[in-house]
């Protein structure tokens, strides 16, 4: 076989053009630039899907466990409501309610004469309803383990 050009072919040919049993540089490139954009948008919409959860993690939110299953329905049913409600879980602050009503608990049951476990615990005996003095010094018992101190 002849291997001179064909009379009609030009005599320039573009660099993207290679010989037989050559490697294409072309088709190389663009295939590894490929590989790494899907896999840099893939990396940018995992980081932005975890927005919420990590949000929420930060700032050591109470619905933290709300907010990642939120976030792990709206990655496999792709329904978009789920990822919105966890973000907007993640930046509403939920007052923590246990310890006011802890201190609520302790003291109707101060005023109800039954001992609470707290106060087993610590010893003392359930004061009478009228006794200020006690009820002043139990007040300051429950701050104290609850850490308000």
């Amino acid at each position: 076989m002849a291997a001179g050009l064909h009379p009609l072919a030009p005599h320039y040919l573009p660099g993207f053009i290679t010989a037989p049993e050559e490697t294409d540089t072309l088709l190389v490139v663009t295939g590894i630039i490929l590989l790494l954009s899907v896999l840099g948008v893939g990396l940018i919409f995992l980081r932005l899907h975890t927005l919420p959860e990590r949000m929420a993690h930060k700032s050591q939110k109470l619905q933290f466990e709300i907010v990642a299953v939120l976030g792990l329905l709206a990655l496999f049913t792709h329904v978009h409501l789920f990822w919105v409600a966890g973000l907007l879980l993640a930046l509403i602050d939920i007052p923590d309610f246990s310890g006011q009503f802890g201190r609520m608990a302790h003291a109707l049951e101060r005023i109800a004469g039954v001992k609470s476990p707290t106060s087993e615990v610590a010893g003392d005996d359930a004061s009478p309803p009228g006794d200020v003095d006690t009820a002043a010094e139990s007040d300051a018992v429950v701050r104290k383990e609850q850490g308000h101190a």
